[in-house]
């Protein structure tokens, strides 16, 4: 039988970057510095359900800040967009993910994609259902998943220790009346929730979950309301891959996530899930070969959404 095209593409991609050496991986969270730098997986999943991959597409990780686009959308399906907006906005904020600063005026954080824009939706959650708050994310995250999702003790451990930033961020968050007073308990499940474990696998069944308008393509479970998606991909779009989110919605141009674990995930919007997982990160954060995957998936599938010589995806769908 005739290997199919996405198959044999990614084969190619992850053979020609498997040597790439560049990168460091992240060790201001002690645990993530133990990352196997040759650790590296591609995975592609339709929104029908088809699985194409290759590589460490096995091996667990930490989601780390994947788990952002994914409290959002249960803040926005819970609570509605006008509740949360009153406490974050939608706005690049052109620094790194853990600076420790809030919009003039408002004093709301900029994005939920940044660490002061996910605390604050978590504290939002947890303000909803306090002790019941982890589990309420972690049952979600396992539907998107298609399997029951378990946390890193090691990694929650870590940043429990060593996330003085990140409580700096809650308590200045309190002092302006962003996050109800039990700031530290709603700190305690952001610190889990970026230590549920995935696989690259898991990440590109959560990225189609999206893709397939909040239903997993595997399970068919609809994990997400569809009115909350495009809240979800938009802030992806504009806001997901850190300081470097304008470079990439230049060069790959659909909606995405990183994690300083070292995964990736995008979404093509109707079509496909992608995921890459490698440890060695860029200077913003990013997997270095994650992003010269998805630069090469997008030119070689025509994903971008602007993308006029391919009109949107259209090469894909031949493929596909």
């Amino acid at each position: 039988m005739e290997k199919h095209e996405l198959q044999s593409l990614i084969e190619d991609l992850h053979g020609k970057y498997q040597s790439l050496d560049e990168g460091e991986v992240a060790t201001y969270i002690p645990e993530l510095g133990k990352a196997n730098v040759d650790d590296f997986g591609v995975c592609l999943v339709t929104s029908d359900g088809r699985i194409f991959e290759t590589g460490d597409c096995d091996r667990p990780f930490t989601i780390q800040s994947m788990s952002k686009p994914f409290t959002f959308g249960m803040a926005i399906e819970e609570l509605g967009q006008e509740k949360v907006l009153q406490y974050v906005g939608v706005e690049p904020s052109g620094d790194a993910f853990n600076s420790i600063e809030l919009q003039s005026g408002t004093n709301r954080p900029y994005n939920p994609m940044i660490n002061t824009g996910a605390i604050t939706v978590t504290a939002l959650l947890h303000a909803r259902h306090g002790d019941r708050t982890f589990d309420a994310v972690l049952a979600r995250f396992s539907a998107a998943a298609g399997r029951p999702l378990t946390i890193d003790e090691a990694v929650y451990q870590s940043e429990c220790r060593t996330g003085h930033r990140n409580r700096a961020i809650a308590h200045l968050l309190l002092n302006f009346d962003m996050v109800h007073q039990e700031a530290e308990a709603a700190l305690d499940v952001y610190f889990k929730q970026c230590s549920i474990l995935v696989t690259c696998h898991d990440l590109a069944i959560m990225a189609a979950t999206l893709s397939n308008m909040g239903r997993n393509p595997l399970t068919r479970h609809e994990v997400f309301d569809i009115r909350c998606i495009r809240d979800m991909l938009s802030i992806m779009f504009t806001c997901g891959m850190y300081d470097y989110s304008g470079q990439w919605a230049y060069r790959v141009g659909v909606p995405a996530k990183s994690g300083v674990s070292g995964g990736v995930m995008a979404v093509v919007n109707r079509q496909l899930g992608m995921a890459v997982y490698s440890p060695p990160l860029d200077m913003h954060g990013n997997s270095r070969r994650g992003i010269e995957v998805c630069v090469e998936l997008a030119a070689r599938l025509g994903l971008h959404a602007f993308d006029c010589l391919n009109f949107g995806s259209s090469f894909l769908k031949v493929v596909l």
